[in-house]
């Protein structure tokens, strides 16, 4: 199937996306999003409060692997990981549903080409209190996935993937 291997991983360009999960209690969860950023190549995964790192046999179990390849690091808040982003010039985005949130589905296409492609971070939530109105407020702007049924929010894992496929359609596929 023509896969890398995690030291080809390790080496490839990145799609340059961070993904910042922002107290995240499901190991599972975890491990579903490191694989979906091994999918689309996503630079890193930031790990932020009560959101565990591995090693862990439950993030393993539906990572497989991914928490190898994929680069992460451990913040005490996501705030504090939001304040690095914005310091190493990343666009961050929490997503969230919020007053002025950008649809996701409106976000610019093309971005001005390969070469003047900016950094961006996508800022996930809690499960049951999704991501701390501290770090919506630091984020530079809210993107939201419209929702058309009688639930108002989704599995953050689900999410995850939603949001990488949009920007990986974006910034690799060039739609």
């Amino acid at each position: 199937m023509n896969r890398l291997s995690v030291e080809e991983f390790h080496e490839a360009e990145k799609m340059p996306l961070v993904v910042v999960l922002d107290d995240v209690r499901s190991l599972y969860n975890v491990g579903s999003v490191f694989r979906t950023c091994d999918a689309f190549r996503v630079e890193a995964i930031y790990l932020c409060g009560i959101t565990a790192t591995p090693p862990h046999n439950e993030i393993h179990k539906t990572a497989l692997g991914a928490e190898e390849s994929v680069d992460w690091h451990y913040f005490q808040t996501a705030d504090e990981a939001v304040e690095e982003l914005k310091r190493q010039g990343y666009y961050t985005y929490a997503v969230e549903q919020a007053e002025g949130s950008t649809k996701l589905q409106t976000l610019p296409a093309g971005w001005g080409g390969e070469k003047d492609i900016p950094r961006f971070a996508v800022v996930l939530g809690n499960e049951v209190k999704g991501v701390h109105q501290s770090v919506v407020d630091a984020c530079d702007d809210c993107l939201e996935i419209p929702q058309f049924g009688t639930k108002h929010s989704m599995n953050v894992a689900v999410t995850a993937g939603i949001v990488i496929w949009e920007f990986a359609r974006r910034l690799l596929l060039n739609d």
